[in-house]
């Protein structure tokens, strides 16, 4: 038997896969590329080419081996010194965004108190599997895979874990079965407190990403954050401000209820990217309600988030030359 027999019998999703086919006196041995496909496509592969090769005269044994490139995954934490900055909405819809320019990303919800992934994803009720010790990301519609403490606990069920219990978990999720993902977003709780500390140790990231509001006293808090990164050794890719500018739905006329400006100006001083603005807009708030992140649309607000999307690309591909 040479590899093109083995070709001929098994499908051709299958065999573009096949290194090589060699029989060794009885037995067929089969080299397999199983580079990203799961535990159950690998176990599925491995049934159909047995199933073919012992059909053939000759073979008494079949051996399939299994071999796989190393995915290389970076990391992105999305930070903020304080809550209710827009974080969580901007790590959905920067994924999204990220996903139509054709990087493999993921989601992890680390902000194991209150996690917000599962329904900004719209995967709310979900179960992850397992597979070994490892958890299995939920596949969410907009082609990015999740895992979250929200899809662990019971809804609205209040966890009260000391700091290591919640880095256990955040290692749990982070050190999930994410097969070909390229790109790990790690959505974090607010402050700079134990889940940071757990993922700066365990799991540094490539680089960090800052969310504030204008307003003076989120910059403070934002400004914490990016002290714990740099104390971390955690370059900062960039900072965008959220809420900036809201636009009356009757008149038009934009205003500023958190002032504006105060982030770009922060990011000048202390010579960091600017990566973009997301405005207050009722459409984004809806969307994620309803689990339909705008950075899925081409609407003027999936343009804010895809113009930031666009710069981290970017920086992912001066990274990785």
């Amino acid at each position: 038997m040479d590899k093109q027999d083995l070709l001929d019998l098994v499908p051709e999703a299958i065999a573009a896969r096949v290194k090589s086919a060699n029989m060794v006196s009885d037995r067929a041995v089969v080299v397999l590329d199983a580079t990203g496909l799961t535990a159950g496509e690998r176990e599925a592969a491995e049934r159909e080419i047995t199933a073919a090769l012992e059909a053939k005269d000759g073979v008494k044994e079949v051996r399939v081996a299994m071999m796989a490139d190393r995915v290389k995954r970076r990391i992105i934490a999305i930070g903020s010194g304080k809550g209710g900055v827009g974080k969580s909405t901007l790590t959905t819809n920067l994924a999204v965004a990220l996903r139509r320019l054709g990087v493999k990303v993921g989601v992890v919800d680390a902000d194991i108190y209150g996690p917000s992934q599962p329904k900004l994803l719209a995967a709310e009720g979900m179960k992850p599997e397992a597979v070994g010790e490892k958890l299995v990301p939920v596949a969410s519609k907009h082609g990015v895979p999740v895992l979250s403490m929200g899809f662990l606990v019971k809804p609205a069920q209040a966890l009260a874990w000391r700091g290591p219990m919640a880095g256990n978990a955040l290692s749990q999720l982070i050190d999930a079965e994410w097969h070909d993902t390229e790109l790990l977003l790690i959505d974090l709780p607010p402050g700079t407190g134990d889940v940071q500390l757990s993922m700066l140790q365990k799991h540094r990231p490539d680089g960090a990403i800052l969310v504030s509001t204008p307003q003076d006293l989120a910059l403070i808090d934002a400004a914490r954050a990016g002290q714990l990164f740099e104390q971390g050794k955690v370059p900062v890719i960039g900072l965008v401000e959220n809420m900036a500018g809201y636009a009356c739905p009757h008149c038009g006329e934009v205003s500023d209820p958190f002032g504006k400006g105060g982030f770009e100006a922060m990011a000048e001083k202390v010579e960091i990217p600017f990566l973009g603005r997301i405005p207050l807009a009722l459409p984004i708030r809806e969307a994620g309600d309803s689990g339909e992140p705008p950075a899925a649309s081409d609407s003027e607000e999936g343009e804010a988030f895809a113009a930031i999307a666009r710069k981290v690309a970017d920086w992912l591909a001066r990274e990785s030359a």
